[in-house]
């Protein structure tokens, strides 16, 4: 699968990603984002600064009409393909800053000499060659940006930049001309701005390429050749060749081209970047297999499922780059600050040059302290606060398992305090087995299978054939448990038809002539069914063991029971110590199943929940989801189709990855795994995300909140402030990165 081979324009989606080039502060990021809405077809548009990524939401094709928008606006952009987000080869800009500051060094040795006695200075000559070199050739960029902000009618970093430069060299110029004499001169100033700024840059473009480390680590993941094998001879294709349906032969050592299904052969597979399970997962006929994981010591042989875009490796990399891409509700704060950041600071620079100019009468003074407060005020940190962190937080969860597909459910996560919690595949394995299947006395006269009950270790032949057959087309666990059993049982089970899922109650069908339904305790109750009161006992028995009881009924005017089932499910592997850590985060945690009240209760038991409510229909848990919202943000972790109303219902939404795609694709969190440890390992990459968050807003505000009074105040001079704002960048994307240090506990 090629990166072209990916989407960029998601028509079914109205989505279209755009690349944008030239952006360098957050005043940039609003006016393309302003240029962007007023295209007419377009109902929202984000831009990123840090991925340099305008997402563009649309009612129909509007990708010319958008790249001519933000060409009018200053900047150049191009329609991006999913999964290749190369940063641009940073050999070219590293030449350019060492130039630069080659150039810059004998300029501001003087300055450094100074401090141990020595009195030295170049020719006004010299440095007005060297000064020229740097602000007209390696400030260039500088220039052409101030100038598009300034024909689009806005301002930016270029402006500030070429604005403060520009004021130190022409004033040098001046008093040069004048004969004022070398040690007069600011050229040193102008020329080491320029160079600071294109060094923080440099560096920044640097930092932020190390937090989309983890998606081009996933892009690695996918090979670009496939051992196809038709009409029984295998030869090497192109990745692109290969279609659903197709076999395909995966050599020991060799990653998975595709997605597939195991038809031939034994293995493991190493899946540990795509899931973040650690340990090799054993493969064998029947085994789903991930494109990108490592296959082990067996050669396997497996059936297509999913080809380019569609296989669960590409829908990854989408999703976390739309997650990266995205501007998290904190944002908006920043990008109203932005908006009116740059005209205030050219204020208050001119305000600055006039009261030191009349003053004290020093214009020269006056003028270096207005440039002062045009370089260090230059909004760069401020765009990269909250971008940077997002990436660096969304790409190290996904390398450890955690899928977080926006960053409004990144940031609403960190403040969790109640998790509702589906039972069935969520808490519990999802495989339950058959433990009993008890037939109605008004059902034991008439023709029985020619299975003997012995057979089907003292299980009904009669309840688990039938209730097989309506149950075949279900994907829901206790269906398959059903369908299993009687396979093992070697029942001959009858063809069903009219197969209907009633959500949350059960599933009906056509078999041998008569309607049938496999319904819960709750359905079988509403329906009245005749015959379920020779039975009410042994279910209710089950029911207090902890048995997930079903039962089968005939349909008509007049319904009946002809048997029931009961299910056997264990817990899974570190489900309480999930409880117990969720409870030390001071998060509370809800059982909300639809299971019966004996069978919550046990799983409750176990696990330590003290809150259960079972018994609850899928729109019955959106209703409990919302309403515990009172109490503060909710997250609902589940994985099946009847979770989806309650996880689209609530603040975050959390996915197992074992589960259903319906499931995976309402909710803003997926877990790759099914391990429930992962829900606490989510919340906490949140917290941590945001705390960075806080933070590099707190410094990126301080910074400008005590920087510019400084230069204002004649404190700094031009060439202080130039490394300060180069450093506040740097250290913004720095503080980001040590998200990357995260592991799970």
């Amino acid at each position: 699968m090629s990166a072209a081979s990916l989407p960029s324009y998601r028509a079914a989606d109205g989505v279209l990603d755009l690349q944008v080039e030239g952006m360098t502060c957050a005043s940039c990021v609003a006016r393309v984002e302003k240029a962007l809405k007023k295209v007419p077809g377009v109902t929202g548009a984000t831009v990123n600064l840090a991925t340099e990524v305008a997402t563009v939401n649309a009612s129909g094709d509007v990708t010319e009409a958008a790249l001519a928008a933000i060409r009018k606006a200053g900047y150049e952009a191009t329609v991006r393909v999913a999964g290749k987000n190369e940063a641009k080869p940073e050999s070219h800009e590293g030449l350019q800053v060492a130039l630069a500051a080659a150039l810059s060094a004998p300029l501001a040795l003087p300055m450094f000499v100074a401090l141990f006695g020595y009195h030295w200075m170049l020719p006004a000559w010299s440095q007005l060659v060297l000064a020229t070199v740097v602000q007209f050739h390696f400030g260039a960029r500088f220039y052409v940006g101030g100038w598009k902000a300034l024909r689009a009618g806005a301002g930016n970093m270029d402006l500030l930049v070429a604005l403060g430069t520009s004021a130190a060299y022409f004033l040098s110029v001046y008093i040069m001309f004048r004969g004022e004499g070398a040690q007069h001169l600011y050229f040193e100033a102008a020329a080491v701005v320029v160079t600071l700024v294109r060094v923080g840059k440099w560096l920044e473009a640097r930092a932020k390429r190390q937090t989309t480390a983890a998606i081009r680590a996933l892009a690695a993941l996918r090979p670009e050749r496939a051992r196809l094998i038709r009409d029984g001879v295998e030869r090497e294709v192109a990745v692109e060749s290969v279609r659903v349906g197709d076999l395909v032969a995966i050599l020991p050592g060799e990653r998975m081209p595709v997605d597939a299904v195991v038809v031939e052969g034994d293995s493991h597979a190493d899946e540990a970047l795509i899931t973040g399970e650690s340990l090799p997962v054993a493969k064998h006929p029947g085994s789903r297999l991930t494109a990108g994981a490592v296959n082990g010591e067996g050669r396997l042989v497996a059936r297509t499922t999913a080809v380019g875009a569609e296989t669960t490796l590409a829908r990854i990399i989408r999703n976390v780059e739309s997650a990266q891409a995205a501007k998290a509700p904190i944002q908006r704060l920043v990008d109203r600050v932005s908006e009116v950041f740059v005209p205030v600071i050219i204020a208050i620079a001119f305000v600055t040059l006039l009261g030191w100019g009349f003053a004290n009468g020093n214009w020269e003074q006056a003028i270096l302290n207005a440039v002062a407060v045009l370089v260090i005020a230059c909004p760069c940190a401020l765009g990269l606060a909250t971008p940077t962190a997002i990436m660096a937080g969304t790409g190290v969860a996904a390398r450890h398992g955690i899928l977080i597909k926006d960053a409004e459910a990144l940031e609403h996560a960190h403040a969790v305090r109640v998790v509702a919690f589906d039972k069935t595949g969520t808490l519990t394995e999802g495989k339950p087995t058959v433990v009993a299947a008890l037939e109605s006395l008004g059902e034991t006269s008439g023709e029985r299978p020619p299975v003997s009950a012995a057979a089907t270790g003292g299980l009904s032949p009669k309840v688990l054939r039938l209730a097989a057959a309506v149950q075949r087309g279900s994907d829901h666990p206790l269906a398959r448990a059903v369908v299993s059993a009687a396979e093992q049982a070697g029942l001959e089970v009858p063809a069903a038809t009219d197969a209907r899922t009633i959500p949350g109650r059960g599933v009906e069908a056509m078999v041998d002539g008569r309607r049938l339904a496999v319904a819960s305790d709750r359905w079988a109750g509403e329906l009245q069914a005749a015959g379920r009161g020779e039975l009410a006992e042994a279910a209710g028995r089950l029911q207090d063991e902890g048995r997930t009881v079903s039962w089968l009924l005939e349909l008509g005017e007049s319904p009946r029971a002809l048997g029931v089932l009961a299910f056997g499910d264990s817990v899974k592997p570190g489900a309480a110590e999930l409880v117990r850590k969720l409870r030390h985060l001071g998060v509370r945690s809800i059982l909300l199943t639809g299971d019966n009240a004996g069978a919550a209760k046990a799983a409750a038991a176990t696990l330590g929940i003290d809150d259960v409510r079972s018994g609850v229909l899928p729109e019955d848990k959106a209703r409990a989801v919302t309403a515990l919202r009172s109490e503060g943000v909710v997250a609902m972790v589940g994985d099946g189709i009847n979770d989806a109303p309650a996880l689209a219902a609530a603040d975050v939404g959390i996915a197992m990855g074992s589960g259903t795609d319906v499931a995976m694709h309402t909710a803003g969190i997926t877990l790759m795994r099914g391990d429930p440890a992962l829900v606490a390992d989510a919340l906490e990459i949140s917290r941590r995300t945001y705390a960075k968050i806080r933070q590099n807003l707190f410094w990126a505000f301080i910074y400008n909140l005590v920087g510019v009074p400084l230069a204002a105040f004649g404190l700094l001079n031009p060439v202080l402030a130039g490394a300060a704002m180069a450093l506040s960048s740097v250290s913004v994307v720095g503080n980001a990165l040590l998200l990357k240090r995260w592991r799970p506990a």
